[in-house]
């Protein structure tokens, strides 16, 4: 019973709670619902307003930005117009620098001010052309400022030119500034020129400047030596002209120049170049740079290159031994770019025009080189017909080579050290005629002479020189014989084909020049220790071409005399018929024409050709008339008693005559030998003497020459053509039978 009052008590007080709970979850959940109900309806509310709220702030804030753009820009034409009023008052005032820098910096705003993408102003275009009429007009004030400052009194382009006109051409320097002008606005160069620098106009106005320096000063100081610079100082201004004195030499030397030059730029560098300025947006340290090193950089090189052609180039030695003076010229360079580089009109080390004065071996050697060739090609093309005679003793005159044993520096071997193995040993056994190596007595062309002297001068040159000259010069002498075999041939060539005596003395020419190229490389052998002792300095590679050049050119001219002597020949017909007064007339003619042919060629080569070149080419001439004799009368079928008188008359003028032709030196007596010897060069002379003897003989002393094939006759004629003589010249008999069948 106990239990179950105690279950009772609790349930009777677990029910009220229950009771309370079960109405406050029903209470909550009332107000759930309100909250939901609630919530939806704020939700669609406050979004609506929110949307509106950042599209009326999105606006707003595009509003601000377009204020702030169109305030900025309004500002910035508020300080455009500000920097171009105060341009105005600077350039009244004269204030030229400031002047210039409101003018870039209005330039730098419309700069700004176009830069804005998708804002076009109509204003825009109005403002530029603002500036560029402020800016051209600044421009035209500085160009007349500058004008004032340096002015060039030049006479009038036409009338005086050259040297007149450079005497009478002045610069004057007004850029001695004056104390009130100094208080204002510092110097006006200095303001001018900065200005300028400002507004980028300084490079053109300085080019223009360097030019008419160059042109007027500089140049002509180079180029005439009588010109000599005069300066004058006053207050207000400085006065730079010339005087002209009678100079002393044709060109002036590089000291002198030099030390002219020097003092123009010292004096410009005083009055004017000594002018530091700030470059705009230039790499330069600090943006500093002086006036001097602009104009350094725009007239060096021009100045330079006119300093080397018409002044270093003039100096340059012709000969070896004047080589070392040349170190003054050297040491006077140096000073000079030394003094240009302290004004600091020059920068960095060894210009070229230091390097063309050092490199003064190189140039001589050049320089050499063009004078030789151009010496040479003078002589090739002289007149040929001016001749020297040479004879087997003459030599070419050589100039006293150094022994070569002497000298510290020479440590060589003796030339007989050098020739111990061999040929040292000639001189004992065997010697040679003192004309083994000589040419026979003959005449070439003085030029030629000349032509050699020139070589051995340029060789001996060559021998005492440093290698690159020495090969330069050797080169060049190679040059030299080259230009012959392709000058003279070409410049002389009608010459040479019209005159057989220029033919002749161009042959003889050839083969001096051949002779002497044979032992030309060994004549400077032993002279040096230079490159030419080391290297096979040799000419003899030439030799041939040279004999060959010579021979062709003789052997032309020996067909030219040929043709000639054929076509007299040919006029008489065959030789037959010399019974007919005319015919006969013809022949005689002919042979005369021939002879004296042979005799004007005799004439003109005497003394010319040497002796037996002499003999073997008028042997070969008259050879051709007489061949050509012999084979018309060997052809003839019919030859009468009186055609036979006759044609052995003709022969016997042949004979007689044709020795008389041979005189080969000018002194009458001494030709004598040579005309005796006729047959020696004259190969048809003893068939010619056959065929005259076969004209007068009768059948039996034809027989008798013949003697069976052993007689003279025999040695000379074939057998056909005695048969053919003695069939045209008698009649047909039992005689002539028996005659002719002994000729077998």
């Amino acid at each position: 019973g106990e239990v179950c009052n105690m279950i009772y008590k609790k349930y009777s007080e677990f029910l009220p709670s229950m009771q309370s709970t079960e109405e406050l979850v029903a209470q909550v959940d009332e107000l759930s619902g309100n909250i939901d109900v609630l919530r939806a309806d704020i939700e669609n509310k406050v979004q609506q307003d929110l949307n509106v709220a950042v599209a009326e702030f999105t606006e707003l804030k595009q509003q601000l930005e377009q204020d702030t753009l169109v305030l900025s820009v309004l500002k910035k034409l508020q300080e455009f117009d500000r920097a171009i009023k105060e341009h105005k008052t600077a350039l009244r005032e004269k204030k030229y620098i400031a002047a210039a820098q409101q003018l870039e910096k209005a330039r730098s705003i419309l700069r700004n001010l176009e830069s804005h993408k998708g804002f076009e102003l109509k204003i825009l275009k109005a403002l530029g052309r603002e500036l560029m009429v402020q800016t051209q007009n600044m421009l035209f004030h500085l160009g007349e400022e500058w004008q004032k400052l340096v002015v060039w009194q030049l006479p009038p382009s036409k009338g005086e030119s050259g040297l007149e006109a450079v005497v009478h051409s002045e610069l004057h320097l007004h850029t001695v500034a004056s104390k009130e002008e100094e208080e204002v606005a510092g110097p006006p160069l200095v303001s001018v020129l900065q200005a300028l620098a400002v507004l980028g106009d300084l490079h053109t106005r300085l080019k223009a400047f360097g030019q008419f320096l160059l042109k007027y000063i500089l140049k002509p100081l180079i180029s005439y030596p009588s010109l000599q610079p005069l300066t004058e100082e006053w207050p207000d201004v400085f006065i730079l002209r010339f005087k002209s004195e009678e100079p002393t030499l044709d060109q002036s030397s590089p000291m002198e120049v030099f030390d002219k030059i020097k003092l123009i730029f010292e004096v410009l560098h005083k009055y004017l170049l000594n002018v530091p300025l700030e470059l705009p947006g230039e790499d330069r340290k600090e943006g500093r740079v002086t006036l001097v090193e602009l104009l350094g950089e725009l007239i060096w090189e021009e100045l330079s290159n006119c300093l080397i052609q018409n002044c270093l180039v003039n100096s340059i030695p012709t000969n070896s031994s004047k080589l070392e003076q040349y170190t003054e010229v050297i040491k006077s360079t140096e000073e000079f770019e030394k003094v240009l580089k302290n004004i600091q009109f020059l920068k960095g080390d060894t210009t070229d025009l230091l390097k063309y004065a050092r490199n003064v071996n190189s140039h001589f050697a050049s320089k050499k080189c063009q004078d030789v060739i151009a010496a040479a090609r003078n002589l090739m093309t002289s007149e040929i017909h001016n001749t020297v005679k040479i004879t087997p003793d003459s030599c070419v005159a050589l100039p006293q080579l150094p022994d070569p044993g002497s000298g510290d520096h020479l440590k060589m071997q003796k030339p007989s050290n050098l020739l111990h193995s061999g040929t040292g040993n000639l001189e004992n056994k065997s010697k040679l005629s003192q004309y083994t190596f000589s040419l026979p007595a003959c005449r070439i062309s003085s030029s030629v002479e000349q032509l050699m002297e020139l070589v051995n001068q340029t060789l001996l040159e060559a021998a005492t020189s440093t290698d690159q000259c020495c090969v330069q010069l050797f080169y060049s002498v190679r040059r030299i014989f080259q230009l012959f075999y392709e000058v003279v041939p070409t410049y002389h060539k009608e010459s040479l084909q019209k005159f057989p005596q220029l033919a002749a003395i161009h042959h003889n020419n050839c083969m001096y020049l051949a002779h002497h190229l044979l032992t030309l490389g060994h004549k400077y052998r032993y002279c040096t220790t230079n490159i030419l002792s080391k290297e096979a300095a040799s000419f003899v590679d030439l030799v041939p071409a040279f004999r060959r050049l010579g021979m062709e050119c003789f052997k032309a001219q020996m067909r030219v005399q040929k043709g000639e002597i054929l076509e007299r020949l040919s006029s008489v017909r065959n030789f037959s018929n010399m019974d007919d007064e005319e015919n006969f007339r013809a022949a005689n003619k002919a042979i005369r024409q021939v002879l004296h042919q042979l005799k004007r060629l005799g004439q003109v080569w005497q003394d010319v050709l040497p002796v037996n070149v002499y003999c073997k080419a008028l042997g070969t001439l008259l050879n051709t008339a007489l061949a050509e004799i012999v084979t018309r009368i060997v052809a003839l079928e019919d030859i009468s008693a009186e055609d036979a008188e006759r044609l052995y008359s003709l022969c016997k003028i042949m004979v007689e005559e044709g020795p008389k032709v041979f005189t080969p030196l000018p002194e009458e007596d001494e030709n004598k030998k040579y005309q005796e010897e006729v047959p020696v060069y004259v190969e048809k002379w003893m068939a010619f003497k056959e065929l005259m003897i076969i004209l007068q003989a009768n059948l039996q002393e034809i027989v008798d020459q013949w003697a069976d094939g052993n007689g003279p006759l025999a040695a000379e004629f074939s057998a056909a053509e005695v048969k053919s003589l003695i069939r045209a010249l008698f009649q047909n008999t039992e005689r002539r039978a028996a005659a002719l069948a002994k000729i077998k």
